[in-house]
């Protein structure tokens, strides 16, 4: 059949890309500049941190000391004191018990899930959760039944409807569309009353909720919980890259033992590590940038819903704005990135309710000048259609 050298195995991709280019849904990769005159509120850089001297510098020098990669899974040659000294300190800030590092956020969802569950299992799983806990969920094998958006009760009833089942809960604890923050004490409750564990991916919260940015589960008195089990990204407030679970001791043992993505993925980068760790130490000494990082995402959202534009309220750093198609928030990016702005462009699959939007994160390094500047661009690039 496909002897024709015109024809090939994978023609059909080019009718998914008509497809996609006729709904305003084309993704491309623009590779960004080592400098740029750009305001970035499109990246998850909470705090600030990604370019900080103290940061970059403990990144070089770690990768100076133990090499520019891990060399192997962690299992193997791949994890080092540094690792260790990470989680011992991530472990202690966030108030848990014990912590294991990833090599991103995305696989530490993915090990919690798989390795905490299976064939056995129910997993209940917000409908807004991300994309990785969706993946995690396919692939552990356990049922899973997805309920409405920030309902503890469903949560309940679904519970209750299976009470001999090994169960869990997950949750984000900030949704990364809209910026809105899970009922943590209500959904814990709910899994308290039936037994079940509680999974929370607070790689939104880290650094921006909490006391001093220690988090979500913090803030809600959940951090150190027998129950209760966190992902973590390195990526966002810490302004380096990888993931963590936190939790009991004996989960994290378990993990080691169980996770596939811990056990046959190459260890998280020295260099990656270092700069986790130094932001770590950066944000006990100043405990403020949290705080700040709030203040602006909530004067962005104030400013931009007094100018007439529908804005979520924002929980943690992200404010979504909506735009009134796929195709017009693209347009509106890119006129934003024209003037000299940089921001987040969701649009379907990538939201589950459908509604495109813009994507502010806000960063705590941003002051009033700057705050001023980004509201008055998107205003002015804004499309007629509110």
């Amino acid at each position: 059949m496909y002897g024709d050298t015109h024809r090939t195995p994978f023609d059909w991709t080019d009718a998914e890309a008509r497809r996609r280019e006729e709904a305003g849904l084309v993704r491309t990769l623009r590779p960004r500049a080592a400098e740029s005159d750009l305001m970035d509120l499109a990246g998850n850089d909470y705090l600030g941190l990604t370019r900080r001297p103290e940061i970059t510098e403990a990144a070089a020098a770690a990768a100076r000391r133990w090499g520019a990669g891990a060399t192997g899974s962690r299992l193997v040659t791949g994890s080092t004191e540094l690792h260790a000294e990470l989680e011992r300190e991530l472990a202690d800030f966030c108030g848990f018990e014990a912590a294991l590092v990833f090599s991103s956020g995305y696989a530490a969802n993915l090990a919690a899930l798989t390795a905490l569950t299976g064939p056995d299992g129910l997993i209940v799983s917000d409908a807004g959760n991300h994309a990785s806990i969706v993946d995690g969920c396919r692939l552990s094998r356990a049922e899973t039944a997805v309920v409405p958006h920030a309902d503890p009760e469903a949560v309940r009833k679904t519970l209750q409807a299976h009470p001999e089942r090994r169960a869990l809960c997950v949750s984000d604890s900030v949704f990364s569309v809209d910026g809105d923050a899970a009922p943590l004490q209500a959904l814990a409750a709910a899994c308290r009353a039936y037994g079940a564990a509680l999974v929370v991916d607070d790689a939104h919260g880290l650094g921006v909720l909490g006391q001093g940015g220690r988090g979500a589960l913090h803030a809600a008195g959940l951090a150190g919980d027998a129950d209760v089990v966190a992902t973590v990204t390195l990526s966002k407030s810490l302004g380096s890259q990888g993931g963590a679970i936190l939790g009991p001791a004996r989960v994290v043992a378990h993990l080691v033992n169980a996770a596939r993505t811990f056990i046959f993925d190459t260890g998280l980068a020295p260099a990656a590590a270092g700069a986790a760790l130094a932001s770590l130490r950066l944000l006990r000494e100043e405990p403020e940038l949290a705080g700040r990082a709030r203040t602006v995402a909530a004067t962005l959202h104030r400013l931009l819903t007094e100018a007439g534009l529908s804005a979520a309220r924002p929980d943690a750093a992200v404010v979504s704005v909506r735009a009134p198609s796929p195709q017009a928030a693209l347009g509106w990016a890119a006129d934003c990135r024209e003037q000299g702005l940089a921001v987040g462009c969701f649009r379907p699959p990538s939201v589950p309710d459908g509604i495109s939007r813009l994507r502010l994160t806000a960063r705590a390094d941003l002051d009033d000048e700057q705050i001023g500047a980004a509201v008055s661009t998107i205003l002015r690039t804004a499309p007629s259609e509110k």
